[in-house]
């Protein structure tokens, strides 16, 4: 099995801050371990997840912790042919990590996001797939014009410098006729600034992956971007992404109970 890493996102109700508060893993043997990071200890009103109160703590699963397996739809549901159709994922092309990095594990039930670090793809690129975000605060005719873009066509992506709730939010439209078509999701927004900053504008390329018209709005516009990945760029990098737990030490089997 493929090594992946997903970072957890929180939301403060309070000041409406978003922090990546946690990292989770899977091993080539299929073992889970989660680790809160810096930004756990960021806010004052954040609260550990049941069953993993030590923040200085590695916790590990042979199975995927419930808190995480919750957030994904039961291969035995009718509709979770389709939800890998909406993601473009074949049958056996993908794993739990996979599916709870694209569709982010959200629940409308709590305030929590998973969301995956962007590597070089194998030309040394950056490439990352994102649904666009906040389709379901728009006006009609933006959903038509979303249900009517053709695989392949290109968008753009422009600073919402204006916007109230994130200062730093990349806003996506159209070119013919120009149209505001959602968000990059906020995770990836500090990412495609510097892209911008450090190509050539034209460089960055947007284009629409597939639109699921029969899907929820949250997988409605599937996108991906890939440009140049510039010199000493790494994301994910600073001081809240770090983790707390040192996996030297011993490791906490995570409690069965969850709160989110």
């Amino acid at each position: 099995m493929e090594f992946k890493r997903l970072f957890l996102a929180w939301q403060d109700t309070k000041d409406r801050k978003w922090y990546p508060i946690g990292i989770l893993t899977v091993n080539e043997s299929g073992v889970y371990h989660f680790t809160y990071t810096e930004g756990a200890r960021l806010s004052n009103n954040f609260v550990p997840l049941d069953g993993m109160s030590r923040l200085d703590s590695v916790y590990e699963s042979v199975e995927l912790f419930a808190t995480f397996k919750n957030r994904l739809v039961s291969d035995s549901r009718p509709e979770y042919s389709r939800l890998l159709k909406w993601l473009d994922v074949g049958e056996n092309q993908h794993n739990p990590l996979s599916l709870l990095a694209m569709t982010e594990g959200i629940r409308a039930t709590d305030t929590l996001e998973l969301f995956e670090c962007p590597t070089p793809n194998n030309k040394g690129e950056y490439e990352v797939k994102f649904f666009s975000h906040g389709l379901r605060h728009v006006a009609k005719r933006v959903i038509d014009r979303v249900n009517n873009l053709n695989q392949g066509e290109r968008l753009y992506l422009a600073r919402d410098m204006q916007n109230e709730f994130d200062p730093m939010a990349m806003a996506l439209r159209t070119i013919d006729p120009v149209e505001f078509v959602g968000y990059s999701p906020r995770y990836l927004s500090p990412d495609f600034l510097q892209l911008l900053e450090q190509n050539k504008p034209m460089d960055v390329l947007v284009r629409v992956e597939r639109v699921n018209k029969d899907a929820p709005l949250n997988l409605r516009l599937l996108c991906k971007l890939v440009a140049p990945w510039p010199v000493d760029f790494r994301p994910c990098s600073d001081d809240k992404f770090k983790p707390l737990g040192d996996f030297s030490t011993r490791l906490e089997p995570a409690s069965e109970h969850t709160r989110y």
